[in-house]
């Protein structure tokens, strides 16, 4: 058996290239992320690591990806695809379970660097993942979630068929927010017209799915 089957895995899409991470991606990682990835005024996500990036070097960014890695377990992992375009990491596309051969549910949430946005990478990217989900690994539900603010996240989710699943609060940078609770059927997902090609799943299916 391979020690770490997980390496041989790829998504492609039209114009990305996904694999698990890394650690040479993982330093050109956060170089992309030290080049900004939201508007300063803003923070788009639930623990605000964009606030800490620049201070630390990214070291907190790299443990926290490592200790990803670490807890992969069989039924409960994260999987954070390096997204690459023309070989360039551009940004980072997460997909997640607990339990998963029972529950046969996925969470995903993705960030890309700013001067990766506003073409459709993103949507590429979370089509690419949940393709994986439901037609390679048998999933029946995606979650994902996003600021009641976040219009462009929303946008994504609302024309691939998300719909509206409750809401928590929470204060990243001290102040009350609402987070917008989404969820996909599989039946409900609007797909696009070009497939998703994966590689290497046989290696670690067993390890994914169990």
């Amino acid at each position: 058996m391979d020690p770490w089957p997980l390496r041989h895995l790829v998504l492609r899409t039209p114009r990305l290239e996904l694999r698990p991470d890394d650690d040479e991606g993982l330093h050109e990682l956060v170089e992309v992320a030290k080049q900004g990835v939201h508007d300063p005024e803003e923070m788009p996500f639930l623990v605000p690591w964009t606030d800490w990036v620049r201070d630390d070097g990214g070291f907190g960014m790299i443990k926290h990806y490592w200790g990803a890695r670490s807890a992969f377990a069989a039924g409960d992992w994260t999987i954070n695809f390096l997204a690459r375009r023309e070989g360039r990491v551009i940004g980072m596309q997460e997909v997640s379970a607990k339990d998963f051969g029972v529950l046969r549910e996925v969470s995903t949430g993705s960030w890309l660097g700013l001067e990766h946005q506003g073409g459709g990478i993103g949507t590429e990217m979370r089509i690419a993942v949940l393709q994986f989900a439901f037609d390679h690994l048998g999933a029946d539900v995606a979650r994902s979630a996003a600021w009641l603010g976040n219009h462009a996240s929303h946008r994504v989710s609302e024309k691939l068929g998300y719909v509206h699943d409750g809401t928590t609060c929470a204060a990243p940078r001290g102040q009350r927010l609402e987070h917008v609770r989404l969820r996909l059927d599989k039946e409900n997902f609007v797909r696009p017209e070009w497939n998703v090609a994966v590689e290497g799943l046989a290696e670690c299916v067993r390890l994914i799915t169990s």
